[in-house]
């Protein structure tokens, strides 16, 4: 899929889940947590694809998420790509291919989306407010850039990352530190989860059963069978993926605003 299909399921499965919370476990959150979750879910939902390095030192090539903060993203995808390369070549199996770049493996995988999502709320928890602006910089940089695509393109990376600091800095004076800190972890961690999601729907497949061994095998992709699988970049993508995600979106977010408004309605009447 592509980084903004990707972004918009994040989202779409950020305001999904958090009405499902409010309606089944009366479990509520201020707009402004509901709003910083769904940021930060769109944002994880781009970040395994720093796993797909591009041209550092002339700002080109990569996958959309390496270009959100020019060339520094530009070099944190290719740290993370020779990492996920490493770490291939390092657990490969008889059967494994032989690779020259670590696109799709381990950042594809469940136990790197526990540890991402572990990661970042232990680091919250540690080390307070600062590891809390830095990874809000981070993942509402990566949400921009896969939500307003076009826009990011035309603003530039020096235009996203000073939006993506206001926000940040912004997020944190006024988001309560009870409710709001953990659940960054969380909307990380699930959003990598929906982009593994969103790439086992097309034919290449992600090694979602990694590290387990399968027929002398430890990187197994699994996808669609090329029949029904989705073609990034296609129509099918583009047009009916991205309209369906919108409607889950919009829905979920009119469902969890209206009760509010309603009973406030109903109290100043």
């Amino acid at each position: 899929m592509m980084g903004p299909s990707h972004a918009l399921s994040g989202a779409a499965a950020w305001l999904a889940g958090s009405w499902a919370l409010e309606h089944f476990a009366d479990y509520h959150q201020s707009p402004l947590a509901i709003a910083v979750g769904t940021a930060v879910c769109a944002g994880g939902a781009l970040f395994p694809d720093l796993d797909l390095s591009g041209k550092v030192t002339r700002n080109q090539g990569g996958a959309t998420v390496a270009r959100t903060f020019g060339v520094f993203s530009l070099f944190i995808a290719e740290v993370i790509e020779k990492l996920s390369l490493g770490v291939y070549h390092a657990t490969r199996l008889s059967k494994d291919p032989r690779r020259n770049n670590g696109h799709r493996t381990l950042t594809h995988t469940i136990p790197f989306t526990v540890l991402v999502g572990w990661g970042t709320t232990t680091l919250c928890a540690t080390y307070g407010k600062w590891a809390v602006i830095g990874i809000l910089f981070f993942m509402i940089g990566l949400a921009l850039r896969g939500l307003f695509d076009d826009w990011a393109k035309r603003a530039g990376w020096v235009i996203v990352t000073l939006v993506s600091l206001a926000a940040a800095w912004f997020t944190f004076l006024n988001l309560p530190g009870d409710r709001g800190y953990p659940m960054i972890g969380l909307a990380v961690g699930v959003g990598c989860f929906v982009h593994i999601l969103g790439d086992l729907m097309t034919r290449a497949g992600v090694p979602i059963l990694w590290p387990i061994p399968i027929r002398r095998r430890m990187w197994t992709m699994v996808g669609m069978p090329n029949s029904i699988a989705l073609k990034t970049g296609s129509k099918a993508e583009v047009v009916f993926v991205r309209i369906g995600l919108t409607v889950v979106a919009v829905l979920s977010a009119i469902g969890l605003v209206a009760p509010n408004v309603l009973d406030r309605f109903t109290i100043e009447s």
